[in-house]
C-alpha cells in the first residue's frame, strides 16, 4: 500500500463502475433480472443508469469506511461522481445507439 486508499479497492470500484454504467444499454432486460423485452425505452435505461451509479457509490462509500475515515460527500463530489460514470457508460451508448446495425 503506496497511499491512502489501496490500490485494490479503487481498481474494484472502477471495475464496478465501467460494468455497471454500460449494463444499460447492452441489456434488454430491465435491471438485468426483470423481464425481456423487445426494445427498453430510453427512460429506462436513465433511470437503471442511476440506480446502478447510486449503487456503486455506496460500494465505495462501504469500502472506505471499512478502510478508515470516510470523508463527507457533499454536493461537489456527487457531481463529479455522475461525470465519471456517464463517461463510463460511452461505450455502451455508442453500442446501442451511434453503431450502424
Amino acid at each position: 500500500m503506496t497511499g491512502l486508499v489501496p490500490v485494490w479497492a479503487v481498481s474494484v470500484v472502477l471495475v464496478a463502475a465501467l460494468i455497471a454504467a454500460n449494463l444499460p444499454f447492452v441489456n434488454e432486460r430491465l435491471f438485468v433480472l426483470g423481464p425481456r423485452s423487445e426494445s427498453k425505452p430510453v427512460g429506462w435505461r436513465l433511470l437503471e443508469l442511476l440506480v446502478y451509479a447510486a449503487l456503486i457509490a455506496v460500494l465505495g462509500r462501504v469500502l472506505e469506511s471499512k478502510l478508515g475515515q470516510a470523508s463527507p460527500m457533499r454536493w461537489e463530489f456527487i457531481a463529479v461522481w455522475l461525470c465519471v460514470f456517464l463517461t463510463l457508460a460511452f461505450p455502451g451508448f455508442v453500442w446501442r445507439y451511434l453503431r450502424k446495425h
